[in-house]
């Protein structure tokens, strides 16, 4: 299990996996910071964008590609999970525990934060071994899915 806790990018997506994003009363101002932090991190520019409402940012990630005037590549995952029963849960849902198998145990584990996670892993690494593209690419974390497929 030491692996998996020197493992740089699973200590990052736990750290994302332990804010408590809960449809539907969610506060996204811990969720912002953590993808500014991530955006530093990566030397990207971030933009907190509120197309709706002050309360339901819109946060994008850029990876300015060498031909900017291409037409870009989005890549898109949402910040809110569903509500949490922890009594059914066999971990607490917000610890981001690792059991032996190495299995991590959250919400938001599988859907979706995992993809916004899995993005930024590859941007780092992709920008670690000195890859460019010719294309910008736009990494965003939308608030609310579960409240549109309700309505």
């Amino acid at each position: 299990m030491s692996s998996w806790k020197d493992n740089k990018e699973i200590e990052i997506f736990r750290e994302y996996l332990r804010i408590p994003s809960v449809h539907p009363d969610i506060d996204y101002a811990p969720t912002v910071e953590f993808l500014k932090k991530q955006s530093n991190d990566l030397g990207l520019p971030i933009a907190v964008l509120h197309p709706g409402s002050v309360e339901k940012p819109t946060v994008v990630i850029t990876w300015v590609g060498q031909q900017p005037e291409l037409p870009t590549i989005m890549l898109n995952s949402h910040m809110d999970v569903v509500p949490v029963y922890p009594d059914k849960w066999t971990h607490p849902p917000f610890a981001a525990e690792i059991d032996e198998e190495g299995r991590i145990f959250a919400r938001g584990s599988q859907d979706m934060k995992c993809v916004g996670m899995q993005y930024l892993a590859a941007i780092r690494a992709l920008r670690k071994n000195g890859v460019t593209l010719k294309r910008t690419v736009h990494v965003t974390f939308l608030p609310g899915s579960y409240e549109r497929h309700k309505n």
